[in-house]
C-alpha cells in the first residue's frame, strides 16, 4: 500500500498512542496494538478503593452509573475572561447534526453555518516559499510552507478592531504514505519531513469581526520553527550531563523540537506546545529502564532518520542523550519572529499532550499537564515566582521566566467521600520538586526532571486511561481531563477514575481545588462524561438522561464565553463507526452532561485543536491526518481542495487529503 521509495517507508500515522486501523497501529503504540504500554511498575490501581466504592453505586442493565455530584455548588468560580453575562443568548445556536459515518469524506456542520479551509499543508507562508507542488517537494520549499498535520490551534487577535490575528499551530507528525509520490529519493522524503514538523505562527486578516480570516503570505510575522530551529534550555536540569551530546556538550542548547501536540496560550501572550511521541523517531536498545519506560526499543524507527543525521542513533554513545532533549513543554513567542523558544526542564519530561495554565489567586501560574500514554500521569505544575500585571518590558521579561522554576507534582485519585454524597472522590497532588530540591527519594533534580515517569512510578499515583488535554477553566476554576481510552485495563486493575475495563470509549474527569486554591495539595473530583455509544456498557453523561450525541475517544477540550466545555475526538472511527468530531457539553444548570455534536470531520482524520469564538458566531478546528490509511496514489481522502481523480489540479491544490486548519461561521 506504500509508495516505492529508496527506504522502506510503512504506512504510518506517526502517532505512538492510537487507536487507528491496524494498517498504522504499528506506530501508535495504542489501542488497536499489540506493543505494551511502557508503564509496567506495581503502582497501585486503588483496587480495594474501587471495590468498596462500586458498591455505593446503582448498577443497572449497561453498566455503572454514577452518583450526582453537590460539590460543584460550591466551587469558586474564576472572573469571566470575556465578559459574557449569565443568561445572555447564545452566539451559536445549532441543531445538533447526526452522527457520520467512517466513510464519508467531508466537512459536516449545522444547518446554517459553512466551513472554509483557511490554511493548507503546503501554503506558503514564508516571504519567498513557492507555491505548493505535491509532485515535487523539496526541504527547502517545505521549510517556507505550512507544516503538515495541524493540531494545537490558536487565533490571537492583534488589534482593537479584530482585524488581524496571529494563527499558531502545531505539526504533530508526518503521512509519509500519502505525502510523496512513488520513486522520491529517500533523503527527500526524510529532510521534508523534518521541515514538515514543528509549529507555524501565520499571520490573518479580516474585514470585520464575524467574517472568515485570510492568511497573509510572506507577513512579517510569519514563522516556520521545524527540525532545524534552535532551542535554549531553561531549568534545573538545563547543562545536566544527562542532556549533553557531542553536537551539544553543554546541554543547554537543542535543535528542534517534533511532534508538537496540544498547548495553550498564556497570559503573558506565548504559546506553550507539548513534545509527545518522540520515541518513534529514534534507534535505541531500550535494555535501560530510562530507555523502554519511555517506549524507546530498536525497532521504533521506521522512518530511518538515522540514515541522514547521526543524532537520530541513540545507541552510539555520541548520540545516547538524543532522546532525552525531546519531551518537554516548550514555549514560544509568537510576537517576535526572532525569538529563540525554550524547552523548560522544570515542567518534567514524559509525552506531553500539551499544557495549558491558569493565575492563581495568590498570582502563582499553575499548568496541568497529561501524559498521553496507557496507564500514565496527570501532572501539575506551580511557578516558583508570581505573574506581575501588565505589559511593561519589566513584566513581560519577568514573567517569560514563570516556567523556569516551580514545584512539580503528580496526581492520585481517590475514592474518598462518596458516603457523604458531596463528591465523587478526593485526590492529592504528590510532589516530585520542592523548592528546587527533589522530593523522590533515590532521584537527583535532574533526575526527576528528565526522568519523570520513573520518579512519578516511584510515589504511586493514578495510573490513568491515556490523560491527554488537561485544561483548566477559566470561567469555574474547575480542571478537565480527557482521558482518550485504554483497552489493554483489565477488569482487576478497575479504579475510582478509571471505571471501565477494556475502556474503548474514554470519559472525561473534572478536578476541583480544594478551596478554588489551584495550589492546594488536594483536590475533589467527579466522572463527568464516561462516553459511548447507546450500546455502550457504563456509558454516563454528567447526570443528564435524556438522548445525547455519540462520543468516543475524548482528545482536546475548549470553553466558550459560557462556560460550556468544548470536546474534540480522535478514535471514534474504531470505536464506534463514526467519524471523528467536535461535541458541546455544558457542565453546569440542568443540561449539564447534554452532549450534543456540532461537527464532523472527513474519512480518516481527527479533530484538533478546537477553538470557539462563540461572542463573534466562529469554531476553528485542525483537521489532521485525513485518509491517512491511504497512498499518493489511491487516496482515502480528497479534502479539502477535492479535486477530481484524473483531472488536473490547479496551482497549490492536490487531488490527495491535506490536513487544514478550518473555521466554521454562521451563514
Amino acid at each position: 500500500m506504500t509508495p516505492r521509495l529508496d527506504l522502506p517507508l510503512l504506512p504510518m500515522s506517526g502517532k505512538t498512542h492510537g487507536n487507528r486501523s491496524a494498517v498504522t497501529c504499528h506506530l501508535r503504540c495504542g489501542d488497536a496494538c499489540s506493543i505494551a504500554a511502557p508503564n509496567t511498575t506495581e503502582t497501585s490501581y486503588f483496587r480495594d478503593v474501587a471495590a468498596t466504592a462500586l458498591k455505593r453505586r446503582t448498577v443497572v442493565g449497561t453498566g455503572v452509573t454514577v452518583a450526582a455530584l453537590t460539590a460543584l455548588a460550591s466551587a469558586p468560580a474564576a472572573a469571566n475572561p470575556t465578559g459574557a453575562a449569565p443568561g445572555r443568548p447564545r452566539q451559536l445556536p445549532f441543531t445538533p447534526i447526526a452522527p457520520q459515518a467512517r466513510t464519508l469524506d467531508a466537512v459536516t456542520v449545522p444547518a446554517g453555518y459553512r466551513w472554509d479551509a483557511i490554511l493548507r499543508w503546503g501554503d506558503p507562508i514564508l516571504a519567498g516559499a513557492p507555491a505548493f507542488d505535491p509532485a515535487a517537494q523539496t526541504p527547502e520549499a517545505q521549510a517556507g510552507q505550512f507544516g503538515y498535520n495541524n493540531d494545537y490551534l490558536d487565533i490571537i487577535e492583534t488589534n482593537r478592531a479584530g482585524t488581524t490575528a496571529l494563527l499558531v499551530c502545531n505539526h504533530e507528525y508526518t503521512n509519509e504514505n500519502i505525502m510523496f509520490p512513488p520513486g522520491t529519493a529517500a533523503e527527500t522524503v526524510v529532510r521534508t519531513a523534518w521541515a514538515a514538523h514543528g509549529m507555524s505562527v501565520v499571520e490573518l486578516t479580516r474585514r470585520k469581526r464575524g467574517d472568515v480570516w485570510t492568511y497573509v503570505p510572506g507577513a512579517r510575522l510569519n514563522r516556520r520553527i521545524t527540525l532545524d530551529t534552535i532551542f535554549t534550555v531553561d531549568g534545573p536540569a538545563a547543562g545536566s550531563d544527562l542532556l549533553k551530546t557531542k553536537a551539544d556538550p553543554t546541554g543547554r542548547t537543542v535543535r528542534g523540537t517534533m511532534n508538537n501536540c496540544a498547548g495553550g496560550t498564556t497570559p503573558w501572550g506565548t504559546v506553550l506546545s507539548g513534545e509527545e511521541n518522540f520515541n518513534q523517531y529514534f534507534l535505541a536498545t531500550g535494555t535501560e529502564r530510562t530507555e523502554s519506560r519511555y517506549g524507546l526499543s530498536p525497532t521504533q524507527d521506521s522512518r530511518r532518520w538515522r540514515d541522514f543525521d547521526p543524532r537520530w542513533n541513540a545507541t552510539s554513545a555520541d548520540y545516547k542523550n538524543e532522546p532525552n532533549r525531546f519531551g518537554w513543554i516548550v514555549e514560544v513567542g509568537p510576537t517576535d519572529p526572532t525569538s529563540t523558544p525554550v524547552k523548560h526542564t522544570a515542567m518534567g519530561r514524559f509525552k506531553h499532550e500539551g499544557a495549558n495554565v491558569i493565575v492563581n489567586s495568590d498570582g502563582h501560574v499553575v499548568a496541568y499537564m497529561g501524559d498521553d500514554e496507557r496507564f500514565d500521569y496527570v501532572y501539575r505544575f506551580v511557578s516558583r515566582d508570581t505573574m506581575r500585571p501588565g505589559n511593561s518590558p519589566k513584566a513581560r521579561q519577568h514573567n517569560l521566566t514563570l516556567l523556569s522554576e516551580g514545584d512539580l507534582s503528580v496526581a492520585r485519585f481517590t475514592g474518598d467521600g462518596l458516603a457523604d454524597g458531596v463528591s465523587d472522590g478526593t485526590g492529592e497532588w504528590i510532589p516530585l520538586t520542592r523548592g528546587g530540591a527533589s522530593m523522590v527519594p533515590g532521584f537527583t533534580i535532574e533526575e526527576v526532571l528528565v526522568f519523570t515517569r520513573l520518579a512519578a512510578d516511584a510515589v504511586q499515583p493514578t495510573k490513568m486511561d491515556r490523560p491527554e488535554d488537561v485544561e483548566p477553566s477559566l470561567r469555574s476554576g474547575r480542571i478537565y481531563v480527557a482521558c482518550t481510552n485504554n483497552t489493554s485495563r483489565q477488569a482487576a486493575q478497575v479504579d475510582e477514575a478509571n471505571p471501565r475495563p477494556l475502556n474503548k470509549d474514554g470519559h472525561v474527569v473534572e478536578m476541583i481545588p480544594t478551596n478554588g486554591d489551584h495550589t492546594a495539595n488536594t483536590f475533589a473530583w467527579n466522572l463527568i462524561l464516561i462516553c459511548g455509544n447507546e450500546q455502550s456498557a457504563g456509558r454516563y453523561f454528567g447526570g443528564w438522561t435524556g438522548p445525547v450525541s455519540p462520543i468516543s475517544c475524548p482528545d482536546n477540550v475548549a470553553f466558550d464565553s459560557e462556560g460550556n466545555l468544548w470536546v474534540s475526538t480522535d478514535g471514534q472511527p474504531a470505536a464506534i463507526g463514526l467519524n471523528d468530531g467536535l461535541f458541546k457539553v455544558p457542565v453546569d444548570g440542568p443540561e449539564r452532561g447534554h452532549v450534543q455534536q456540532f461537527l464532523a470531520v472527513p474519512s480518516g482524520a481527527e479533530t484538533c485543536g478546537p477553538v470557539i469564538r462563540d461572542l463573534e458566531g466562529s469554531v476553528f478546528v485542525a483537521v489532521q491526518h485525513p485518509g491517512e490509511d491511504g497512498t499518493y496514489a489511491a487516496p482515502q481522502s480528497r479534502f479539502p481542495d477535492y479535486v477530481p481523480a484524473g483531472s488536473n489540479a490547479a496551482a497549490g491544490q492536490f487531488a490527495g487529503p491535506r490536513p487544514s486548519v478550518v473555521q466554521v461561521t454562521r451563514s
